[in-house]
């Protein structure tokens, strides 16, 4: 079943209406569904597809050429091109008269094999692009390969493409939607187990339960799942236990620079560097204080929440798992659950205030949404505050996000409205974020107030559906 990316076909349908030749670079992380994105665009249209294999040229050469010479009899054949060049000539005189569509898969691969690759599409394309009805896509999974030699302004395709997608995974509305017979709160803490990358979302059965479902993949040894995060690290990079180690290092409590580097006992220049790699390929991020440029208080914490999931539960236990003690494990791990869902929380009432933004009810236009965390010099302590946006120097929203069966009292808002007065706006909007509800002098002051918006888990499920 093919859901969501609704911005992304529409985009992909504005280019192929055009008539004209259009180049569109389609990349982002492995298992994120830029193939089935591209499959269902293509569906019923004139088009070669070609999906890259990591082998030499020769190889890749024959395969593509057997997909063209497919493609115009219908039947397979054995002939081969004599070049790159002359296998993609014929095909741009085959778009002189008619649409067509040529989507090279896994790009990456095809190109590292022939270094002149990129160098051949940029003659071609120059020589037939003003009476050409090409729709050319090259999709690829290696985000630095794809931004380095094709995006980049010293790659030889510079300045020739007309549209370019960054795939990112689904957010929780999108997840949802996938889900149909997960009760509202299973809905959330799928999203905070496997995140909102498609393969993982396939591997999770909404008939089943939440604990079904993670005794079937994570703690199941020849599960897809159990393995995935170093597997994939494996395909990514080429040093993968240091990254493994900075991984786990930040799952278990190490989120600054200097923490991180002493918890996996190399150099901090060594853990830039492999850190670097890590936020390029959408598994780390890093976070400065909101409104903040400075870096010495910048954090990092694990944005794939796959990654996350795996990194906090499944390591110090894969000995109990490989001999089975399922049970054992998972008793270990549900007590730590609610806890682990309050980032996700947090994210999920961040992409409910990004919607009311989006669709005009918001209170406060914000401009960007982040953390914030310093001193209060007033009472020599840390503070923290879940979510704050700024509209401009007068006007900003505040918000406190509590994920626990307990309903939300006047204490958590009172210190809500304390911390926003370590702020100097006029206008200041609350919001108070709650799994299960509010206690009735919570209502009260807040209706008192007058600046508070009381919102439920219920009511974010509401306004996402």
């Amino acid at each position: 079943m093919f859901i969501g990316r609704e911005r992304e076909m529409n985009s992909l349908n504005r280019l192929y209406t055009s008539d004209r030749f259009e180049f569109a670079v389609i990349y982002g992380r492995r298992r994120v569904g830029k193939s089935a994105l591209i499959n269902e665009f293509i569906k019923d249209k004139n088009t070669i597809y070609f999906m890259g294999v990591e082998s030499n040229a020769a190889q890749n050469l024959e395969n593509f050429s057997k997909t063209i010479m497919e493609f115009g009899t219908g039947v397979p054949a054995q002939m081969a091109f004599v070049s790159f060049q002359a296998a993609l000539e014929y095909v741009f005189q085959l778009a002189e008269k008619e649409r067509l569509i040529l989507a090279i898969d896994e790009y990456p691969y095809v190109a590292r094999s022939s270094k002149s690759l990129a160098s051949t599409l940029q003659l071609l394309i120059d020589q037939y692009k003003d009476h050409s009805k090409l729709m050319l896509i090259l999709c690829g999974s290696s985000m630095s390969y794809m931004e380095d030699h094709v995006l980049s302004y010293k790659a030889p395709l510079y300045g020739r493409r007309t549209a370019q997608m960054k795939i990112l995974p689904f957010e929780f509305e999108e997840v949802c939607r996938y889900y149909k017979n997960f009760s509202d709160e299973d809905k959330a803490l799928v999203y905070g187990i496997v995140g909102g990358t498609p393969q993982y979302l396939l591997q999770m059965d909404d008939r089943k339960s939440i604990e079904e479902n993670i005794k079937n993949t994570f703690l199941n040894p020849i599960s897809f799942l159990f393995e995935e995060p170093e597997n994939l690290l494996k395909q990514e990079v080429r040093e993968p236990a240091l990254y493994n180690a900075i991984i786990t290092a930040i799952a278990t409590g190490a989120s600054r620079m200097a923490e991180i580097s002493t918890k996996v006992g190399e150099d901090t220049s060594v853990c830039v560097t492999y850190l670097k790699n890590l936020l390029a390929l959408g598994l780390v991020r890093k976070e400065t204080p909101y409104g903040e440029k400075t870096s010495r208080k910048s954090i990092y914490f694990i944005d794939d929440n796959m990654f996350r999931f795996w990194y906090r539960f499944i390591p110090e236990n894969s000995s109990s798992i490989v001999r089975g003690a399922v049970d054992v494990v998972y008793k270990r791990m549900e007590p730590h659950l609610s806890d682990y869902m309050g980032k996700v929380f947090e994210e999920i009432c961040k992409q409910y205030l990004w919607k009311l933004l989006l669709t005009g009810k918001s209170s406060v236009e914000f401009k960007e949404l982040g953390r914030w965390w310093g001193t209060d010099s007033s009472a020599r302590s840390q503070v923290e505050i879940d979510i704050m946006g700024e509209q401009d120097q007068d006007t900003a929203l505040f918000a406190e996000c509590k994920w626990t069966n307990e309903k939300v009292d006047v204490g958590v808002l009172e210190k809500l409205a304390e911390k926003s007065k370590l702020f100097h706006y006029r206008n200041i909007r609350l919001y108070l974020f709650a799994k299960t509800g509010f206690t009735k002098g919570c209502a009260d002051r807040a209706k008192e107030m007058g600046n508070v918006e009381m919102v439920t888990y219920r009511d974010i499920i509401e306004f996402l559906a």
